[in-house]
């Protein structure tokens, strides 16, 4: 049974109460983080003097700076801004050099373009390289904006309001759609927050996504942003640059997990929404009973990886992923779901079929009767060619075709002979792709195993024992 409104409000706002007291950063916390960002600044401003950088200012942003953070996801974003006429080559080349004058143990990593990961008095710091401009919506690097994003947020959130934020993010880390990503496609931390502003609170913010539908559009129409695509999920405008959405990275999926996850935690509070609910691996020889019990089958496609970092990798593969579906699909093998993942060395695509081969038979459609073409069309597939078993023949929609048989009708052979020809993205075009196999014959990786997960054990991110249909808003 679901409570009543009011039972419901007050169990939430206990709960709520609760959690928040936990994920509030004790006060020691906040008084070594504070000192670690005073001497992480004043350490720059060193350095940068003894070699005599272009540094034009150094900016700690992000939720160690606004305290928005939770405990075990506490890292320090430095930002180390140049001049905006310095070459792109410069600016790797001081801000990377500068990470490594004030950071312990600094290595390089990728994103959009290299930074710095390291340590200071005892914190993880990320030291990111960026260009000094003046007006946020006209930056020269991605990450030009967040020092604006800082001011913004901060001269805007109250004491009461970091606690909100806090909850909110447990919340979405509970559901596994917190972190802006592209292996995630979540909720980025300055779109929570602009959400949580928005909306007054985190129960506030999830009152109004209870009423949400997919796509959400939480600007007037005259004020979207342009050139946003055609499965854009949430549009919210930044406030400091209209031109982009800050919900770019935020798919479909992960938004409906939250609106229809709003819905059951508002008829339904507790402490166990905010609790990490992690999915292990599907061993194969799970997967294999549930197939047994779908009467389906999956075939297991293995390429190799290419060198490149997760943000553009993972819009790869399943931009791969989504070729072979569709090539399946116009091969007429009867596709029921697909997933992916990636492991060291080598990226896996499943999918599951309602049968492992074809109909012997196909339809070669051809063109309307009346077309000059269609004597080319009865040319190539006369009466008495051997693979035709039917036809031609006009159709009902007044079309030629021809019932023509199918050599190949395994879906594992078919797949290895069309791979080499299938265009599966620029940095996979070269990868070997001689690993098809049905999934009782293929080797069980760590990759396999979670996009076995991904493919067969769908479910609702919720927590045991919260199985009731929520109610309408």
């Amino acid at each position: 049974m679901t409570p009543s409104g009011d039972t419901a409000g007050a169990e939430a706002a206990r709960v709520e109460a609760a959690v928040a007291a936990k994920l509030a950063p004790s006060a020691e916390l906040l008084a070594r983080l504070g000192r670690a960002r005073s001497g992480l600044l004043e350490a720059v401003r060193a350095a940068a003097a003894r070699r005599s950088s272009p540094l034009v200012r150094a900016v700690i942003a992000g939720s160690a700076a606004r305290e928005t953070f939770l405990a075990d996801r506490l890292d320090i974003d430095l930002f180390l801004l140049f001049p905006p006429d310095l070459s792109d080559e410069r600016l790797r080349e001081e801000g990377l050099a500068l990470g490594r004058e004030v950071l312990s143990q600094p290595t390089t990593r990728y994103a959009e373009h290299p930074y710095l990961r390291g340590t200071f008095d005892g914190f993880a710091v990320d030291a990111v390289p960026g260009f000094a401009v003046s007006d946020p919506a006209h930056p020269r690097s991605p990450v030009d904006r967040t020092p604006f994003h800082q001011e913004y947020l901060a001269a805007r959130e109250t004491p009461a309001l970091l606690g909100e934020i806090r909850l909110a993010k447990q919340f979405l880390r509970g559901l596994g759609v917190y972190g802006s990503e592209a292996r995630t496609e979540g909720f980025s931390g300055y779109l929570l927050e602009l959400l949580v502003l928005q909306f007054g609170s985190f129960r506030g913010l999830l009152r109004a996504a209870r009423g949400w539908t997919v796509p959400v559009r939480l600007v007037p129409p005259e004020r979207e942003p342009p050139g946003l695509p055609d499965d854009v999920a949430l549009v919210l405008a930044d406030p400091l640059d209209p031109h982009r959405n800050v919900a770019t990275a935020l798919s479909r999926r992960n938004l409906g997990t939250v609106i229809v996850s709003a819905r059951a935690y508002l008829d339904h509070p507790g402490a166990a929404w905010f609790e990490l609910r992690p999915s292990g691996p599907m061993p194969k020889a799970e997967a294999l009973r549930h197939l047994a019990r779908r009467g389906s089958h999956v075939t297991v496609v293995r390429l190799a990886r290419p060198e490149l970092v997760d943000d553009i990798l993972y819009p790869q593969l399943r931009k791969a992923e989504r070729a072979i579906v569709d090539d399946l699909r116009r091969a007429e093998f009867s596709v029921i779901s697909s997933a992916s993942a990636a492991e060291p060395g080598s990226l896996v695509i499943v999918v599951e079929l309602a049968h492992p081969r074809r109909p012997g038979v196909r339809q070669r459609a051809g063109p309307p009767a009346g077309l000059d073409r269609a004597g080319d069309f009865l040319a190539s597939w006369p009466t008495g060619r051997p693979d035709v078993l039917q036809g031609p023949y006009v159709t009902d929609d007044g079309r030629l075709a021809v019932e023509a048989q199918d050599e190949e009708r395994g879906v594992e052979p078919y797949l290895r002979a069309r791979l080499p020809k299938l265009s599966l993205g620029r940095n996979l075009s070269g990868t070997d792709r001689s690993g098809v196999a049905p999934l009782a014959e293929a080797e069980e990786t760590s990759a396999v195993t979670e996009a076995l997960r991904a493919l067969l054990g769908k479910r609702l991110p919720w927590p045991d024992g919260v199985g009731a249909v929520p109610t309408a808003p």
